[in-house]
């Protein structure tokens, strides 16, 4: 069956009507798959593990009940920077009031740099496992990594490095199959939860959604959405070409749905493997994913722990980028700067300052007192809290006609919009009442 998809090498500007054969499916596999893929940083590892140490199978169903959720988040997200040709933050700059937008980039600015460092730490500890060394020895390597693939290296191939790093979230499903896993269970509590009214529950129910449904993501998609129109010569905003609107939102939602199936998969994959070795040997503290890694060694055996642990690095290696190019983007377009990573950095010199900054202050906190990985946990609580305004702000925007057009969001997108932030919202005060 043939459908209409945009493709980056329409000369004319119109959609192709192309069949979506395997070779055509991964050319249209980009913000959604990337955004996906970096929803499972380190950190997220460190979440979903402790997820499934703590509680063993009991929060698996967060995973399928979280899917359609961030999926019409993240499609609203980049229909956003599609229709408009701006990231969320342009288009808040254009229609709230300042302090109201000073408020979110802040605070996207501080979560996106704690989660950077216990990023670069987790991707430290994993290559220290794998290979020894010294610890600060990496942290600095990977920090330099990251921000070089930034600032040096061509826009469209920056984003085919990123599309083969997210190959190494299939460690985590070879790891899935090197332990003996209670099917039954699993499969029970994926589909019929079990709920709890505890502090530690909610608690970890909200730190899922917060890195499951995390704010960096927003802005990360819709403002790759904004760049790619401003980088293919046959894209254009589609407030300006309308006729691109059908291929343009049919690619938005294959790439998304794929891009979070994808994600989701892995982190279900990562907590059953976690349920089914640590909690089934009473091992209920995981602090960080490296940790998670070394304890499945007398468990699973020396090349799981080794596989887990390429997964950290592979992950942190597209993730850490994905965070400070989402402030970055954030920052740039709230002051209204020249943003882009198509830019040369002479051209951008204080957007790449942003990504250099956020970088470096994750890489200076593992030199710290401040214990990152404890930050970290409370970040993606953080997230949680915060995503709810911003999500908010995000569907207002998406269903406003002056600022989408025609294209504004309706039917079963804009109802599992409005229905993810409710739940968020519930999920947060659900949290702050246990506490």
């Amino acid at each position: 069956m043939a459908f209409e998809i945009e493709q980056p090498g329409d000369l004319d500007g119109e959609s192709a009507v192309v069949e979506p054969t395997k070779p055509r499916l991964l050319g249209v596999l980009g913000p959604g798959l990337i955004t996906g893929a970096s929803d499972d940083d380190p950190s997220g590892i460190a979440t979903y593990s402790q997820a499934g140490a703590q509680f063993g199978y009991a929060l698996t169903w967060t995973m399928l009940f979280t899917y359609p959720l961030m999926t019409a988040v993240q499609i609203v997200s980049a229909r956003v920077g599609r229709t408009t040709g701006r990231g969320i933050a342009g288009n808040l700059r254009q229609h709230c009031p300042p302090w109201l937008l000073t408020a979110i980039v802040t605070m996207l600015l501080i979560a996106n740099a704690i989660n950077i460092g216990a990023d670069l730490g987790a991707m430290a500890d994993a290559s220290r496992l794998v290979l020894g060394g010294p610890q600060i020895l990496y942290v600095l390597l990977f920090a330099a990594i990251c921000i070089a693939l930034q600032i040096f290296l061509q826009y469209s191939h920056y984003v085919s490095v990123l599309k083969w790093l997210t190959l190494f979230l299939f460690a985590y499903v070879a790891t899935l199959f090197m332990v003996k896993v209670s099917w039954t269970e699993a499969l029970h509590s994926l589909v019929a939860p079990s709920l709890h009214w505890d502090k530690d529950y909610l608690t970890t129910v909200v730190a899922v959604l917060g890195t499951t449904i995390s704010p960096y993501l927003f802005f990360w998609q819709a403002s790759q959405e904004a760049e790619d129109v401003r980088t293919a010569p046959a894209r254009q905003i589609l407030k300006r070409a309308p006729h691109q609107g059908e291929g343009a939102l049919n690619r938005i939602h294959l790439d998304t749905l794929v891009g979070m199936g994808f994600s989701n998969f892995i982190a279900l994959a990562i907590m059953i493997t976690a349920a089914a070795t640590l909690h089934a040997n009473n091992v209920t503290d995981i602090q960080t994913s490296a940790e998670a890694a070394q304890a499945l060694r007398p468990i699973a055996g020396s090349l799981a722990e080794t596989i887990f642990a390429l997964g950290v690095i592979g992950t942190g290696l597209l993730s850490v980028p994905v965070l400070a190019g989402s402030a970055a983007y954030a920052v740039g377009e709230a002051r209204k700067w020249p943003t882009g990573l198509a830019r040369q950095p002479m051209e951008a010199k204080a957007f790449y300052a942003v990504i250099c900054f956020a970088t470096i202050v994750g890489m200076i906190m593992n030199f710290t007192p401040i214990d990152p990985i404890r930050a970290l946990y409370w970040s993606a609580v953080v997230n949680g809290v915060v995503a709810v305004p911003v999500m908010g702000l995000m569907m207002w925007l998406a269903a406003a006609p002056k600022v989408m057009g025609e294209f504004v969001i309706v039917g079963w997108v804009k109802a599992l919009g409005w229905g993810a932030t409710a739940i968020m919202a519930l999920a947060v005060g659900a949290m702050l009442a246990t506490s």
